[in-house]
């Protein structure tokens, strides 16, 4: 298996739990995320974990989904909303429930395309994402 590019079954796939998705789901949004700012020129450690902090966490993947959402096939807002409703365990101090019930949708939702190798599509979905912290960020 190349692990770079998964290429699971729908079958396979839907057999993970939605906080197993959203757990693979956190990995390559961050990955996509830091990717992002290296090819941006963004070369300073500190600079690079300052901007991913502000893009990688509840309040900004809460956002992020909320600007994609309209985009998202019906399968993937199920995927979406499945995860979104899951039960957790714990929230962070600076988010809020919804905020990082919203996360977890997001993160599910990257996780379940991740794993079928359905790449193209993540990144149609994450370039929708990044013009929005463009737009926010030149300001």
């Amino acid at each position: 298996m190349d692990y770079f590019k998964p290429n699971m079954t729908l079958a396979d796939v839907n057999k993970i739990s939605m906080l197993g998705l959203a757990h693979i789901g956190d990995g390559v949004y961050e990955l996509m995320t830091r990717a992002s700012l290296c090819e941006d020129g963004h070369t300073a450690v500190g600079e690079l974990h300052h901007l991913a902090t502000r893009r990688v966490n509840a309040p900004a993947q809460a956002a992020a989904a909320e600007r994609i959402l309209p985009l998202l096939t019906e399968e993937e807002s199920t995927i979406y909303r499945r995860g979104r409703n899951t039960h957790v365990n714990s929230v962070p101090h600076a988010a809020h429930v919804g905020e990082y019930h919203a996360a977890t949708g997001l993160e599910a939702l990257f996780g379940w395309l991740y794993l079928q190798g359905k790449t193209e599509r993540l990144n149609e979905l994450f370039r929708e994402i990044c013009s929005g912290y463009e737009k926010k960020e030149s300001r």
